[in-house]
């Protein structure tokens, strides 16, 4: 079941931007978010529930030593914190799979981080269209299920593990 966009603009209220609420006992998992700007709403309410996952979220727009205006160094930037992170989540909204920046950042993934630390996330709006089908063959997809956390998915599983498995 992909996450609805209502339900990461609801949990968005719960962002903030400087709380942490790991789990002091663990290092917190750490992970790449390629995602559109356009999306802030969606991007913090994900943010959210990894944080509830114990996952610590790299998002571009949130780093103050990034440039503002893309260049050369926003690209090194990029890929420097692609290669840092545990993982690689791509949240696939409509504004995100018709980014030029997106494609780019998977692909550098694709080429840098194991398959296994590769994830898609597949989003629904509310009229029931997809977005992110188009990788969904090639990599793991995380889904917020009705009945509990996040879980993923291997490409064409039909049954999930849940986050805290990775």
């Amino acid at each position: 079941m992909a996450i609805s966009l209502d339900t990461l603009s609801n949990i968005s209220t719960r962002f903030s931007r400087s709380a942490n609420s790991y789990n002091l006992n663990q290092r917190p998992r750490t992970a790449f978010l390629c995602h559109s700007h356009t999306d802030a709403q969606y991007i913090k309410g994900f943010i959210q529930l990894l944080k509830d996952e114990n996952i610590n979220v790299y998002v571009d727009w949130l780093d103050n030593s990034m440039p503002d205006s893309p260049n050369r160094e926003t690209a090194v930037k990029i890929q420097q914190k692609i290669q840092e992170a545990d993982y690689f989540f791509f949240l696939a909204t409509p504004n995100s799979v018709k980014s030029r920046w997106c494609p780019w950042e998977i692909g550098y993934a694709d080429g840098v981080k194991k398959y296994e630390s590769i994830f898609v996330i597949p989003t629904q709006d509310r009229n029931g269209y997809y977005y992110g089908n188009e990788y969904l063959e090639l990599y793991q997809r995380i889904d917020k299920s009705d009945h509990g956390p996040l879980g993923f998915w291997k490409p064409n599983a039909t049954s999930g593990r849940y986050m805290s498995s990775l």
